[in-house]
Order: structure tokens, then C-alpha cells, then sequence
């Protein structure tokens, strides 16, 4: 889905949402030159595989946390991370570098991807790009949450 699409897609499903368009962003450096309505609940997203490149996990995180993927995959017992390939996030969620977004896994046909959201965000707004780098919704976490899983994807909330 693009930016519209996923637009579309929310409001179908009576998801009730913000957006905010700004300049094409790739890190969190970028955004953070960006005027923002709620800037401490915009998210950071790491798509990341294990070592055996079999499984695939999108961690989503407040904006200002640093994730230690070495501790991480020892709080949940996986194998060892690194960062996926761009190649990689094309295949399983259809965005490219700087697109990350959790509304990515609606592309996943196959909910291949793990998803691990940070608890920090429940019962708050959360900020994720729309499929697209240029533009920012802000919905309630718990949202985000139910089209997730009405999706098929698995949904885990973890404190990182």
C-alpha cells in the first residue's frame, strides 16, 4: 500500500488518525528538523533478521531510545540480530529505507515479520510514516494495535 492507500485502508476501518506532511525524512536526525504536533511519540523502527536469516522482526521504539539488539534478543530469547538489507525490507513489507513503519506489516501477506512494540507507547499516540517517508500519522497505540492483529500479524509488547 502507498501513502494513500494506507490512508484509505485506516479510514475503512474506522481508524481515526493525523497526518502531517513534511519533507522526505530517512533517519531520526532528519525528522527531528521537522515541526511535529506530538514529537515524544514518534517512533523509530528497526527492521532487523537473525543470523540464519529465517526470521525477520520489526521493533518499534520511542523516537529518543537506542536499542541494543545484543540485549534484546536476550530479553527474548532469539538469535543473534543484525539489520535486514534493504532487498530484504522490499521483499517482506514493500518499503524502502526511511519508509520503515509498523503500517508496513499490512504488506506482509505472509505475517513473516515479528512484530515488538515498546509498552512505553500504550495508551498514548504513537507516530509512524504511512507507507511513505514524506508524511507522519498520529494514532492511538491501541489502534495500531487491533488492525495489526485483525491483519494476522503478531503482535508483542515488550519493554526495550
Amino acid at each position: 500500500m502507498n501513502k494513500e492507500e494506507t490512508c484509505q485502508y485506516l479510514k475503512d476501518h474506522g481508524i481515526t488518525f493525523e497526518t502531517t506532511e513534511h519533507k522526505a525524512v530517512f533517519n531520526m536526525e532528519e525528522l527531528a528538523e521537522v515541526k511535529l504536533p506530538y514529537p515524544e511519540w514518534d517512533a523509530k523502527n528497526l527492521f532487523v533478521r537473525d543470523d540464519k536469516k529465517r526470521n525477520y522482526y520489526l521493533i518499534t521504539v520511542k523516537g529518543e531510545k537506542q536499542v541494543n539488539l545484543k540485549e534484546f534478543r536476550k530479553a527474548q530469547g532469539l538469535r543473534a540480530l543484525s539489520f535486514a538489507s534493504p532487498d530484504d525490507l522490499l521483499k517482506y513489507l514493500k518499503l524502502t529505507p526511511g519508509s520503515v513503519t509498523p503500517l508496513g506489516l499490512l504488506n506482509d501477506e505472509e505475517n513473516a515479520v515479528h512484530f515488538y512494540l515498546d509498552e512505553t507507547f500504550l495508551s498514548h499516540k504513537i507516530g509512524v510514516h504511512p507507507n511513505d517517508n514524506t508524511a507522519t500519522i498520529w494514532l492511538d497505540t491501541e489502534d495500531l494495535i487491533r488492525i495489526l492483529k485483525d491483519h494476522g500479524t503478531e503482535v508483542n509488547i515488550v519493554e526495550i
